[in-house]
């Protein structure tokens, strides 16, 4: 559990060391969870960057609840970000950005905006206009 110091830094709770110079001295990975996966999982000491599930739009809501998730998980560390000027969200299956439609209005809470860019990500990433989907089609065997 993270714990904010003065100053808004976070200090990870019953950690051995305060040494700010930790992570550049070491690989970062101290959990088994991290050791598991092979690296460093940020958001364990940036209470920042968790998401707010308050701020769920109704799709990510339902979305969560077909999967039968507990929490957003790979959708974590998905935000909204900007490429050429205009608000966009990385897709990693393509490693490219996906823009925003330019007449889709943005919240001006950064949260919600990651939220936007979560759903928008998720459809966008179903829609017959992913690239994946000519793979698919160019490589499925049934």
């Amino acid at each position: 559990m993270a714990e904010i110091r003065p100053g808004g830094a976070p200090k990870q709770v019953g950690s051995t060391s305060d040494d700010i110079d930790h992570f550049i001295k070491s690989d970062g990975v101290e959990t088994e969870r991290e050791r598991l996966i092979g690296q460093h999982i940020g958001y364990r000491y940036d209470v920042n960057l968790l998401p707010d599930y308050r701020r769920l739009t109704p799709f990510l809501r339902e979305y969560i609840e077909v999967m039968g998730w507990d929490d957003l998980n790979w959708l974590e560390d998905v935000h909204m970000g900007y490429e050429e000027g205009r608000p966009a969200v990385f897709d990693r299956n393509i490693n490219g950005w996906v823009q925003v439609p330019p007449e889709m209005e943005l919240p001006d809470n950064q949260q919600d905006r990651d939220m936007l860019a979560r759903e928008l990500l998720i459809k966008f990433q179903m829609s017959e206009r992913h690239p994946l989907v000519d793979l698919k089609r160019a490589y499925a065997k049934f």
